[in-house]
């Protein structure tokens, strides 16, 4: 099992949570389709969930909620960023030209965080950590996988998120126009114009992985649960994919695919 226990690195993605309109029904959801366990928590967290794969966090569903006279966000998976100090992490994006959606803040003794558009409009979250350090199992059947920036102007986001983030993008041998995102030399996750297939006028953003044992059976289940196809199953360089949507709307990938992984150790 690909254990993370230790700090994930700046720059690394490490954790991902669901704003959803129901978060019971997608706690149900997600369980039954990934084996998830998890529960609503407690008020003072505004009953954000932390869910378990093997009794490991896996990642977060809370309900959609907005400060007072601002929009609710939109149903949708959210890609959060190590960093070793939120606050100027927070000024690094705002020099580079990113967009602060919520100014760094204290979550209990868990850890500092703050969420912030790049320049293209796609959204992210910055985490960090204290006593919680994110996702503590990744690359395995049900667990987070990759981290995929699709962006209007893959130029204008390589140049935001070196100097915001510390994220270095690179080509990739025989992948024309897609993007390795690299801390050092480790590939933490990657980046493309937005692909055809998920239709015209899709704003940047970032797209979260789940490794699966079976692609198609999974989508059948995902289907079968009131989930919609977006790309169908099909192979790839590295292996077989879908791009999907949940019954409330959050879009995400699963993948069979032991060589398209997030690192597992940070």
């Amino acid at each position: 099992m690909p254990v993370v226990t230790d700090p994930y690195k700046p720059g690394t993605p490490c954790w991902i949570d669901l704003m959803a309109s129901d978060q019971q029904a997608a706690l149900d959801f997600y369980r039954d389709l990934f084996g998830w366990q998890g529960e609503i928590g407690p008020a003072e967290y505004g009953g954000y969930a932390v869910c378990t794969l093997n009794d490991r966090p896996v990642a977060g569903i809370m309900t959609q909620s907005a400060p007072e006279g601002q929009p609710v966000p939109p149903v949708a998976w959210t890609t959060y960023i190590a960093s070793d100090d939120a606050d100027q992490t927070n000024r690094s994006i705002a020099e580079a030209g990113g967009t602060i959606l919520y100014e760094p803040m204290d979550i209990g003794t868990i850890g500092r965080m703050m969420v912030a558009a790049d320049p293209t409009g796609a959204v992210f979250g910055v985490w960090q950590a204290m006593d919680f350090i994110g996702a503590g199992v990744v690359n395995e059947p049900g667990a987070l996988v990759w981290n995929e920036l699709n962006t209007t102007d893959t130029d204008a986001a390589g140049r935001f998120y070196q100097p915001a983030l510390g994220l270095r993008p690179a080509t990739i041998q025989g992948m024309d126009g897609y993007f390795s995102l690299n801390v050092g030399d480790r590939t933490v996750g990657g980046m493309q114009k937005i692909p055809g297939y998920l239709g015209a006028g899709t704003p940047s953003h970032w797209m979260t992985y789940f490794s699966v044992d079976d692609t198609d059976s999974v989508v059948d289940a995902l289907v079968k649960a009131g989930g919609a196809v977006i790309q169908p199953p099909f192979d790839m360089q590295s292996g077989r994919m879908a791009v999907v949507r949940d019954p409330q709307g959050a879009v995400f990938s699963v993948i069979q695919a032991p060589e398209a992984q997030m690192p597992d150790s940070p």
